[in-house]
């Protein structure tokens, strides 16, 4: 598995993770909407450590130069 994120990409994911998961999250009324936003915290979290993105692979996006 190749790295297709750039340094900025990954900084960018991991503080909108840490924002996801943090005590400052956005809190809706309906708990599946929760629930949602703590799933994409998780994976913003885990693809900003890795560095690959499955959407990017899917698209043929690249930001390795940024």
């Amino acid at each position: 598995m190749k790295h297709n994120l750039g340094a900025t990409d990954r900084v960018l994911r991991f503080a909108l993770a840490f924002w996801f998961l943090g005590p400052w999250h956005p809190e809706f009324a309906l708990s599946w909407v929760n629930w949602i936003i703590v799933i994409l915290g998780i994976i913003g979290l885990i693809e900003s450590f890795v560095g690959w993105c499955w959407l990017h692979t899917l698209f043929g996006i690249k930001n390795m130069n940024q």
